[in-house]
């Protein structure tokens, strides 16, 4: 069994949308999937409860900050939605269980200084050596300046850049329905999918 984490401190990120897609891709590739959400807000859960019946089964791992344990060993493929302001006891029980951890990332200068600080907390966390972390981009328009300052901090952080995701509404209509774009055809979303393509072989690696 893998366990995929999406962590950062930072709210508004992308952490649901990245859990949930990653969460659709496993179940793709077949076996049992559970995706897990210890953020307040439970977008990961409401968006399980979203999926209909016809589409590839992802389960819910039913876990809290209060109780941590790990899937049931048939549990192929893993994925935890965690919260804002992730730190303290949370965040090492979170590094107990990862086995791999990707950091959403938006182009704005809040948003790289607080995951500035919590890559340097987590480089630092002994539960956190020699787990592979994956840093991802969201919502970015390459034209602005924003990007070409996402792009340069990244590349500087020493760590795999997965992939930069553009800003669309092919999530938020996805994520209404309980679907992600693993669960439509592909020709809808091909410009995503092509975005998506690092994160996948990372996650497969």
């Amino acid at each position: 069994m893998a366990v995929v984490a999406v962590t950062n401190p930072k709210g508004g990120v992308g952490k649901s949308t990245l859990s949930t897609n990653i969460a659709g891709y496993f179940a793709r590739q077949g076996g049992t999937v559970v995706l897990g959400d210890v953020d307040r807000q439970q977008s990961s859960r409401l968006w399980l409860a979203q999926r209909p019946e016809a589409a590839r089964p992802i389960g819910r791992w039913n876990l809290s900050a209060d109780d941590m344990e790990r899937p049931a060993k048939h549990v192929a493929h893993a994925v935890l939605d965690t919260p804002a302001g992730l730190h303290g006891k949370l965040l090492k029980e979170v590094l107990k269980l990862a086995d791999r951890i990707i950091v959403p990332l938006q182009p704005s200068v809040f948003d790289i200084f607080a995951t500035q600080q919590f890559l340097a907390e987590l480089a630092e966390h002994r539960h956190a050596q020699g787990v592979p972390v994956g840093i991802v981009g969201m919502r970015v328009d390459g034209r602005t300046l924003a990007s070409e300052q996402l792009h340069q901090f990244i590349e500087g952080l020493g760590l795999p850049v997965l992939g930069y995701l553009r800003d669309t509404q092919n999530y938020v209509h996805l994520a209404a329905h309980g679907l992600s774009l693993f669960d439509v055809t592909p020709g809808r979303v091909t410009r995503d999918l092509e975005q998506w393509q690092g994160i996948c072989d990372w996650l497969d690696a």
